[in-house]
């Protein structure tokens, strides 16, 4: 009924988890309850915009129909017109609505996340853009309103980073940041440039979902961890005690590393937590790559490789690839002001998952 998209396999659905919600033992496992639930909350949403597309539908049909009729007086057929101009767009406002709300959840978009940040090609002024991009994270999140833990960092002697890790916790962290991962380039003159030329340095963003211990079950036999005492630029020394932990995730060869804390307890948990954070994102990464055909709806890979977007300093100008959206706002941006581009990255992001669904549905119909 005028392209409203089929909810068929979402009523039964819905009706599935009515009737697991109904069971007594429903609430013995608390995690899959408060899933469920939100799941349950969700369906519903959808099924109210579908019931309301369906009466603006049918109301819209009433309208053409009365038109239609020749014995229908001037009165009623102006009052139907006025109506059909009102129903035409609120029908199709409905429609659209109800396909973004369709639209698969990521199941790790309430996530907390860690987030890794690389120097890449550049030397000195790779760690000090990468050291720029951490500033503006960390900006961001204090506007939002969500929390900063420190995880792990490795100063370079220019002032900058060579990497740097925190965990930034909060409502939809995930969500909202999910689209930075990627190589990120700088084209400016460095300080310590002469003759006036531009150079072009890159860093790499990583945004790791935050994993919980039931997501991901590390056998202890398959880590290998040292202890040693951590050191800072040039070789000085952080502390004089051997805190600074290094773990080998055997089956991968992956190495986490973490010293910025004084107690290596506090450091072994830190470790563990994003070792586990990135085994978690393997995990999710390798689904998807089972899947890709179904991910023409998504903005860029994710991948850490891909680059995404461009900061060019001469011209104050921000350009991401992915979706070609330019800003020349660049200092409020490395302040922080990341609202807009955030934004517009899930609009198309949005907007290409709603033309994948469409075209799925329209296959389902031939």
């Amino acid at each position: 009924m005028d392209g409203i998209p089929k909810i068929d396999s979402i009523l039964r659905r819905h009706q599935e988890l009515d009737a697991e919600m109904a069971d007594p033992a429903f609430f013995n496992d608390q995690r899959k309850a408060a899933a469920s639930s939100r799941e349950h909350q969700r369906l519903a949403s959808i099924i109210e915009l579908y019931n309301q597309a369906e009466k603006a539908s049918q109301d819209l049909a009433d309208n053409r129909d009365l038109l239609a009729e020749a014995d229908t007086d001037e009165e009623l057929k102006e009052m139907a017109q006025e109506e059909i101009a009102e129903l035409e767009p609120a029908l199709e406002t409905l429609k659209e609505q109800l396909l973004v709300a369709m639209l698969p959840q990521d199941d790790s978009d309430h996530r907390n996340i860690i987030m890794e940040i690389r120097a890449g090609a550049g030397g000195n002024e790779a760690s000090l853009f990468a050291g720029d991009l951490s500033r503006m994270y960390h900006r961001f999140a204090e506007n939002r309103g969500w929390r900063v833990e420190q995880m792990g960092s490795n100063l370079s002697e220019a002032g900058g980073f060579k990497e740097i890790s925190f965990m930034i916790s909060g409502e939809d962290v995930y969500k909202t940041l999910k689209f930075e991962s990627g190589v990120h380039r700088v084209q400016r003159i460095p300080v310590t440039e002469t003759n006036g030329r531009i150079h072009t340095s890159t860093s790499t963003v990583a945004v790791l979902p935050e994993a919980e211990d039931v997501d991901i079950i590390i056998d202890n036999n398959d880590l290998e961890i040292t202890v040693c005492r951590a050191s800072g630029p040039g070789g000085q020394g952080v502390n004089t005690t051997d805190s600074a932990v290094q773990i080998l995730y055997k089956p991968t060869g992956m190495i986490v590393q973490c010293a910025d804390e004084r107690s290596q307890l506090k450091n072994k948990t830190r470790a563990m937590k994003v070792l586990r954070s990135r085994l978690l994102q393997a995990k999710q990464e390798e689904e998807r790559q089972k899947y890709a055909d179904h991910r023409r709806g998504q903005i860029g890979t994710g991948d850490r490789s891909e680059r995404i977007r461009t900061y060019n300093f001469p011209q104050s100008r921000i350009t991401d690839h992915r979706i070609g959206y330019t800003t020349h706002n660049l200092d409020g941006v490395l302040d922080g002001e990341l609202v807009d581009l955030v934004d517009h990255l899930q609009v198309a992001d949005n907007q290409a998952k709603v033309q994948a669904l469409m075209e799925d549905q329209a296959g389902s119909e031939d």
